[in-house]
């Protein structure tokens, strides 16, 4: 195998590459990343078993002498691309287990992985795809997928569940003490899919998403789903389980309606949050907002050990409904306003002690939920 490529498209190439190498893992063959060099192209496959990436090169930088297959131990290479400077990287195969790479006056020697003992990677069959805008894909991902949960006590929450059908994609993401909530009516497919990503997989589908802006192609089994780009597929198991029914834990009626400026009322709670008390369970900052009879929002918090914060809020118009004070995670609120592309949102309680809803005036498609904590 001998070939020489742009550093730079390389290196592009191998940072999406990198999404799938595992951090640890029972199988040493997967720490390499699988190179097949054919007469035109390059193929390049890692695998963590939870998530497989692979990536075709044929960019015009690409100088085959000779075909090949080989496995490279991921991440010295990654880090010896990213450190040289050359403009053009050549790779020479000598005797089958060692691999040169040339850069400029750099020269790196390194012991290949068997790629008997690499695993053969399972991309889905390429049919019947359903087509999704992959900027609609991001958007759901940045608005969803930090209210999925870390603890695995309930496995199924921590992933986002995708649901379409009726020409909606309806998206959900819960810890169960929020839940952050995206309908969008989006004609795509005539095909009804429900599935639960998980939030790691999400995560770094929405880097590639970054750079990417063209349509993505999905396509779907029982087990995982395959997200195919143009010269990238991304492949990720999916979470086994029925995600809950969220839609009748949104509550119909809201007596009590406030809107608020986001960025300022962002800033007042994160101020008043550095006294507030953790929460026994969440280890959150809980604070208090309470709707005075003035229809002034007053956000406070009480630290026995350490002393209090209060700040007023002046909505940005007239607030609806009496007076109440309610408590809750200062952590959910701020995550769940900077979730809002919105300037001006509203905030809707339904009560004291039941659940609140944001929602923003150019987020007509979304609402995020958050619970109450008691308080005395």
């Amino acid at each position: 195998m001998v070939f020489a490529i742009d550093r730079d498209q390389l290196l592009d190439q191998l940072l999406i590459i990198q999404k799938g190498l595992p951090t640890k893992t029972p199988m040493p063959a997967l720490f390499g990343i699988k190179f097949e060099l054919f007469e035109d192209y390059l193929l390049m496959t890692s695998s963590n078993t939870d998530v497989a990436v692979q990536v075709l090169s044929d960019d015009p930088s690409l100088s085959i002498t000779k075909t090949g297959r080989v496995v490279i131990p991921g991440r010295y290479l990654i880090e010896i691309i990213r450190k040289v400077t050359s403009k053009r990287i050549e790779f020479a195969l000598i005797e089958d287990r060692l691999l040169v790479i040339k850069a400029d006056r750099s020269e790196f020697k390194l012991h290949l992985i068997d790629i008997e003992d690499y695993p053969e990677i399972d991309f889905l069959d390429l049919d019947d795809p359903i087509i999704l805008d992959s900027q609609l894909l991001r958007q759901v991902i940045r608005e969803t997928n930090f209210a999925t949960a870390t603890s695995e006590k309930r496995p199924i929450l921590t992933g986002v569940n995708f649901k379409y059908e009726d020409d909606h994609l309806y998206c959900v993401a819960t810890d169960s003490y929020r839940l952050s909530q995206k309908d969008m009516k989006v004609r795509t497919h005539s095909k009804q899919f429900d599935i639960v990503v998980p939030n790691k997989s999400l995560d770094e589908l929405q880097k590639i998403f970054d750079g990417y802006s063209q349509d993505v192609e999905l396509y779907i089994n029982p087990n995982k789903v395959l997200f195919k780009m143009e010269n990238i597929l991304f492949q990720t198991r999916l979470l086994e389980g029925t995600y809950p029914d969220t839609r009748r834990i949104i509550p119909k009626e809201f007596p009590v309606s406030i809107p608020f400026n986001k960025e300022e009322l962002i800033s007042a709670v994160e101020r008043v949050s550095l006294m507030s008390p953790k929460d026994r369970e969440s280890n959150y900052s809980i604070i208090k907002l309470e709707l005075r009879a003035d229809r002034v929002v007053e956000i406070s918090s009480t630290n026995s050990e350490i002393g209090d914060a209060n700040e007023e809020v002046v909505p940005a118009a007239d607030p609806v409904g009496q007076p109440m004070r309610i408590a809750f995670s200062a952590k959910h609120l701020s995550e769940g306003l900077r979730s809002f592309s919105s300037s001006e949102i509203t905030i809707d309680f339904a009560g004291e002690v039941r659940p609140f809803i944001i929602r923003g005036d150019d987020d007509q498609d979304m609402i995020h939920l958050i619970l109450p904590v008691r308080i005395d």
